[in-house]
C-alpha cells in the first residue's frame, strides 16, 4: 500500500493559498484515479482507491492531515502505524519555498528546510519518506515569506499550476516501486510543450529535382553535426529549474 500525504491547513480560508499545494495535488490524483469520498479518520480527511502502474497495480490512500500544517505528523504517524506502512511507501507532497513556481522535485530523507510540516512528520517516522516538493517560488525578501506562502495562489500561476496538477495526477502510477526517476520523467512528458507540426505551402509541396533532392557531402556533414533538438529533454531541464 502506497499512503500519498498532502499538506495543508484545513478550511475555506485557506483552500487556494500556495502553502495548500500538497492538497491540491492529492485532491487531483484522487479525482483522476477514481478514488472513495473523503471520510474522517485519522486525524484527517481519507480517500481509499487502485493506482495502475506499469509494475502493476496497488491500493493507495491519500491523507490530508486536519491538524493544522505544523502537526501534521500526528495524523501521519497515526496513519502509518494502523496500517503498518513502511517510510518508503509514504510520499508526501508539499510547497517549496526554494523551487520556482512551476517546478518540481522529488527525493527521500533530507532534513526539513524550515518546512514546519515535514519537521512534524520527521519527529513521527523519522525522515526516511519520499518527498514530492511543488514550487511556489520565494518573493525575495525574508519579511515577506509568510505573506507569500499564505497568500492565494496569483492569476499569473494560472500559467503553470493546472498543468503541474494534471500531470502530477496522471504520473501517480509511476509512484508504484521505489524508483523516483520515474515519476519525475513522468511529469516532464505531460509537461513537455508539443510541437506542431509543419506547415506545407506550395513552394514545398513542388516537386524537387534529384540535384536538390541529394545535398553536396559538405552541406550533409553540416546537417548531421547539429545536435538534434529534444523537447522533452529541454522540459525535464526546465522542470528540475536548469540543473543538468
Amino acid at each position: 500500500m502506497l499512503l500519498l500525504v498532502g499538506l495543508g491547513n484545513p478550511g475555506e480560508k485557506h483552500a487556494r493559498q500556495r502553502h495548500n499545494v500538497g492538497f491540491m495535488a492529492v485532491d487531483e490524483i484522487a479525482e483522476a484515479h477514481g478514488f472513495t469520498t473523503s471520510k474522517s479518520k485519522f486525524q484527517g480527511e481519507v480517500r481509499e482507491g487502485i493506482l495502475n502502474g506499469p509494475t502493476g497495480r496497488t491500493k493507495a490512500l491519500i491523507l490530508k492531515p486536519l491538524t493544522y500544517m505544523n502537526e501534521s505528523g500526528r495524523s501521519v504517524g497515526e496513519a502509518a502505524r494502523f496500517y503498518k506502512i513502511p517510510p518508503e511507501n509514504i510520499i508526501v507532497f508539499y510547497d517549496e519555498l526554494d523551487l520556482a513556481p512551476g517546478k518540481l522535485r522529488m527525493k527521500i530523507g533530507g532534513g526539513a528546510a524550515g518546512h514546519n510540516g515535514i519537521r512534524s512528520i520527521d519527529s513521527h517516522i523519522g525522515n526516511e519518506f519520499r518527498r514530492i516538493r511543488i514550487g511556489i517560488g520565494h518573493p525575495g525578501h525574508k519579511a515577506k515569506v509568510t505573506s507569500h506562502v499564505l497568500g492565494d495562489f496569483s492569476k499569473n500561476d494560472q500559467d503553470w499550476l493546472p498543468e503541474m496538477l494534471n500531470a502530477i495526477a496522471a504520473s501517480a502510477p509511476m509512484l508504484i516501486g521505489n524508483d523516483n526517476n520515474r515519476f519525475a520523467t513522468a511529469v516532464a512528458q505531460k509537461l513537455a510543450p508539443t510541437k506542431p507540426a509543419p506547415k506545407l505551402n506550395k513552394q514545398n509541396t513542388a516537386p524537387k529535382s534529384r540535384a536538390a533532392e541529394q545535398p553536396s557531402t559538405e552541406a550533409a556533414k553540416s546537417e548531421t553535426s547539429k545536435p538534434e533538438t529534444n523537447a522533452f529533454a529541454s522540459a525535464f531541464q526546465k522542470l528540475l529549474g536548469g540543473k543538468k
